[in-house]
């Protein structure tokens, strides 16, 4: 039961099965994919795999919806991705199982993705733009994490504690002020923005019966508790009874 307790810290948690599966499968794309490009210049899978609006909408590339996720475009990328991944993800999927983590996984990979090629395409430059990386999928775990874990802390920055809770309007204040005062920049802000409102929409509407989940966590605290209080008093009890009348 340790993993419903708020005051666990986040670090280091098990590696889980989905979310090994995951960290392995993409590392090794990205091992056939990243070294390939700079050492020969051979970037078709980029072409042909990365999140491309105009691909998507005009010429119905909808595998690039779930393909770019395990695309990276540098080593600091794809190992963000991946300690996030293992970090926030075990704790869910042990709370779902696996494969409702791994449906939730590409649930808000993909609507991120979404997101992304229409935000693009109705506001974006008018040359064609690509997106790749896991990013909005972990962002949908971070904001999952935040709301099913709001007091579990985290240090940032590995040295400053803080709840997960305020942990995740940071992030997503972070996001937005970024997409907002750097159109400009090659980092997908709008699908990181667009993991997160996916996930909030989906749990907030009862996915995985997250409203449930969150009252079952809360009962199953105050019952744990109420039975520690039990136990003492009757402990305390057995002592008074145990005890030599004679002794003070």
């Amino acid at each position: 039961m340790s993993y419903y307790r708020q005051s666990v810290m986040s670090f280091f948690p098990p590696l889980t099965r989905m979310v090994k599966a995951l960290v392995v499968v993409t590392s090794g794309v990205f091992l056939l994919t990243y070294l390939p490009a700079k050492m020969f210049g051979w970037y078709a899978p980029y072409l042909w795999f990365s999140l491309q609006p105009y691909d998507v909408l005009h010429r119905l590339y909808l595998w690039q919806l779930v393909t770019y996720l395990f695309l990276h475009g540098g080593f600091f990328h794809i190992l963000f991705n991946m300690f996030a991944l293992w970090m926030f993800g075990s704790d869910l999927e042990r709370l779902w199982g696996g494969p409702k983590f791994l449906y939730f996984y590409f649930l808000t990979g993909i609507g991120a993705g979404v997101f992304d090629v229409v935000l693009t395409s109705m506001f974006g430059p008018s040359y064609p733009t690509a997106t790749i990386g896991a990013s909005g999928a972990i962002y949908g775990l971070l904001l999952a994490f935040g709301l099913l874990f709001p007091d579990r802390p985290i240090f940032l920055w590995f040295v400053i504690p803080i709840k997960a809770k305020w942990f995740v309007l940071i992030i997503g204040a972070i996001e937005f002020f970024s997409e907002v005062s750097g159109p400009g920049s090659n980092i997908a802000h709008l699908a990181h923005l667009g993991g997160m409102l996916v996930a909030y929409l989906y749990l907030r509407g009862g996915g995985f019966s997250g409203r449930f989940q969150l009252r079952y966590q809360e009962w199953q605290r105050d019952r744990l508790r109420n039975k520690f209080e039990v136990y003492m008093r009757e402990h305390d009890k057995d002592k008074k009874k145990d005890s030599d009348p004679w002794i003070n």
